[in-house]
């Protein structure tokens, strides 16, 4: 039998293999039961992953039963008495009428506005925060909330269970969920996914120059430019959405991928 106290040439840690100057003197049952020992591990990149794990489990289970879903993005920043606010407040209440529920960030804001016009409606009302150092919390109107550490992971939620995207005045937290979006419609990874802009004069500067820019030279190509509508009309925005869900195959609530699924079949 070999001496316990002899300090191993290799060692194993789960399927991973240890020598020489990235070997250690303890085991992770040992970090486990010890309470006195080193914490550090529960900050590693392999501990990380079982978090992850964690988010979208739970994510997929509290969500998996939602029904058709649109998801609403907006700037937390939009105050109470800002035009977007009442606009926010309508689109909630006028897509849980038209059968939809309502996915938002979960925080203040135009997020706040489209729960609250959600629950207004006896509809339902989901939030999906993000853990971030200026904000607390969900909003009140947040009937189902999950709150997320990893940004990728609780955008997976907003596609994944959404039917579509109504994005109203935001910042560049919204412009990340509208481009992600579109990456994905453009890639064809999700199918049947209306994207609406809601707010000519905001959104005008940006469309000019994705047509007299990125088009004119060629980085997108003239279809590419049909992916979004951009209105003032909720009545419209609604309708596109309700007219999407006319065209999924039938027996499937969301005839799209998953995010990063390798293939697509063309509609």
């Amino acid at each position: 039998m070999s001496d316990l106290t002899e300090q191993p040439h290799e060692k194993y840690r789960g399927r991973t293999r240890l020598r020489g100057g990235e070997l250690d003197t303890s085991t992770t049952d040992q970090r486990l039961l010890d309470s006195r020992g080193p914490t550090d591990w529960v900050h590693t990149d392999p501990w990380r992953v079982l978090r992850i794990q964690s988010e979208f489990i739970e994510g997929f289970g509290s969500l998996a039963e939602l029904g058709p879903a649109i998801s609403v993005f907006g700037s937390a920043r939009t105050t109470l008495d800002d035009p977007s606010y009442a606009l926010g407040e309508e689109i909630g209440r006028k897509l849980v009428e038209a059968g939809f529920a309502v996915i938002t960030g979960g925080g203040p804001g135009v997020m706040e506005a489209a729960n609250k016009g959600a629950r207004a409606a006896r509809g339902h009302s989901v939030g999906l925060g993000i853990e971030l150092p200026f904000e607390s919390g969900l909003n009140e109107y947040v009937d189902l909330g999950l709150n997320f550490r990893y940004f990728f992971a609780r955008k997976t939620m907003f596609i994944k269970y959404a039917q579509g995207f109504v994005v109203l005045p935001g910042g560049f937290g919204t412009f990340d969920e509208l481009f992600e979006a579109l990456t994905l419609v453009q890639t064809r990874k999700v199918t049947s996914f209306p994207i609406v802009l809601m707010g000519t004069s905001y959104w005008a500067g940006l469309v000019d120059w994705i047509r007299g820019t990125v088009l004119a030279e060629g980085k997108v190509s003239p279809a590419d430019l049909d992916m979004f509508t951009v209105t003032d009309d909720v009545d419209e925005a609604v309708a596109l959405m309700v007219e999407a869900r006319t065209r999924r195959p039938r027996g499937s609530d969301r005839a799209k991928a998953e995010p990063g699924d390798a293939t697509v079949p063309p509609e």
